[in-house]
């Protein structure tokens, strides 16, 4: 019991309070946001075909087909690396809780897209918040922090797994905003909404308590 209530106070309150904060910003947003429009039309007016291929590759890395897949395949692969669950628990639990807060604000939010041509099907969902983006963070930077809390001996491989870790949601944010599909704070918010669960989940699951043992008292083990 003690342990279903330290979960609750660790991960599933923050992540209430973080929906909670997101549904409202979003609503904030539909208030005070009158600059952006233009900004995501001078955009579309620089498109080239170049970087319309470059960027349906870049919005494509977190595509939900594939981040369905890459989670699944990286959980199995952590299990058999490293031993245990906690890993793949992890990931996955970080995955899922964005993907959860995305889904209940939302439709709720309303936010249209922006007025210009979309490079990409619209899906059902609305402007804000970039669930793409919050995908990319929550996936690509946790395989990022496993990867390194278990291989931290190199500064030179830290380095390269965090340059694809942070490179790829970079790049998805940047390939949503040029293909009309997002505003600017409509990706920001995603950074953060991925960001913060990764932290919550990583508090309570990777790092959480439940890691270390507790002592056992001398005067026990000299029985």
């Amino acid at each position: 019991m003690a342990a279903v209530t330290e979960y609750l106070k660790s991960l599933v309150a923050p992540l209430l309070a973080l929906a909670a904060v997101t549904y409202g910003t979003g609503k904030l947003l539909l208030e005070v946001s009158h600059v952006e429009p233009s900004l995501s039309r001078d955009v579309a007016a620089d498109r080239t075909g170049l970087w319309n291929g470059l960027t349906d590759l870049g919005s494509s890395l977190s595509d939900t087909p594939y981040i369905v897949a890459l989670t699944l395949i990286a959980a199995i692969v952590f299990r058999l690396a490293y031993g245990r669950w906690r890993e793949s628990v992890f990931l996955a639990l970080a995955v899922w809780a964005q993907s959860l807060i995305f889904l209940a604000t939302t439709n709720l939010v309303g936010r249209h897209r922006p007025p210009v041509e979309h490079l990409d099907p619209a899906p059902p969902t609305s402007s804000f918040p970039s669930g793409h983006v919050s995908a990319a963070v929550a996936f690509y930077c946790g395989v990022a922090l496993v990867l390194t809390t278990h291989h931290h001996r190199s500064r030179l491989l830290t380095a390269a797994i965090w340059a694809v870790g942070l490179g790829a949601p970079l790049a998805v944010a940047f390939a949503r905003i040029y293909r009309g599909m997002h505003f600017v704070t409509d990706v920001l918010w995603g950074i953060l909404l991925g960001g913060v669960c990764l932290a919550v989940v990583a508090r309570a699951v990777l790092f959480g308590p439940s890691r270390r043992r507790p002592s056992v008292p001398r005067s026990a083990t000299a029985r």
